[in-house]
């Protein structure tokens, strides 16, 4: 074990470039975690969403929707466990984090097949008192689940519009700046 261990130690000419390399990359990494807000997309808050700027429609349209009374996750998120929630949130979030980063959005957001099939499942579950008298067979239960709520519900949560021009009175809640006070301060100057 000792031998294992002083094999992935530096030799002591590289103790000073090993501890300023790690220094950068955990310095790095933390500045990213602050600039991203990342420790915000561990709640359920729906303002969450609004931290990539393209995606203020999709909250105005929601917020003026009778779905406000949920949070976003309600419907984006599966709700199988704790476990499945989590990675979920993840990879999507990973996913959504580097079209944003490299700005590969496109002009009209649409869900992935992931979300398309989370969103489908989150709407039979909050509506099954409604399905419940519709499902009274295997064959019409697999025949409504086939279906995607909004292609009769287009309008639901988010409505038709996708673009804030069409909304001008909308307040969308812009995120705080990731400029340190201090540094405002000082730029302002």
């Amino acid at each position: 074990m000792k031998k294992w261990f002083f094999k992935i130690i530096p030799s002591e000419e590289w103790h000073f470039t090993a501890i300023v390399t790690l220094g950068i990359v955990f310095g790095l990494g933390f500045y990213i975690f602050y600039i991203s807000k990342a420790w915000s997309y561990l709640s359920d808050r729906p303002e969450t969403c609004v931290n990539c700027h393209v995606m203020a429609t999709e909250y105005v349209t929601w917020f003026h929707s009778s779905h406000k009374r949920g949070v976003c996750n309600d419907c984006h998120v599966p709700h199988q466990n704790f476990l499945v929630r989590y990675l979920f949130k993840a990879k999507d979030g990973l996913r959504h984090a580097t079209i944003f980063t490299l700005r590969l959005e496109p002009q009209t957001i649409k869900m992935n097949e992931a979300g398309v099939e989370v969103v489908g499942e989150n709407c039979l579950r909050c509506h099954k008192a409604v399905f419940g008298r519709l499902f009274q067979n295997a064959k019409q239960t697999q025949e409504i689940k086939s279906r995607d709520c909004w292609n009769c519900h287009r309008e639901t949560p988010h409505g038709r519009v996708k673009s804030l021009s069409s909304v001008p009175n909308a307040r969308v809640p812009l995120p705080e700046s990731p400029v340190p006070e201090w540094l405002s301060h000082l730029l302002k100057n």
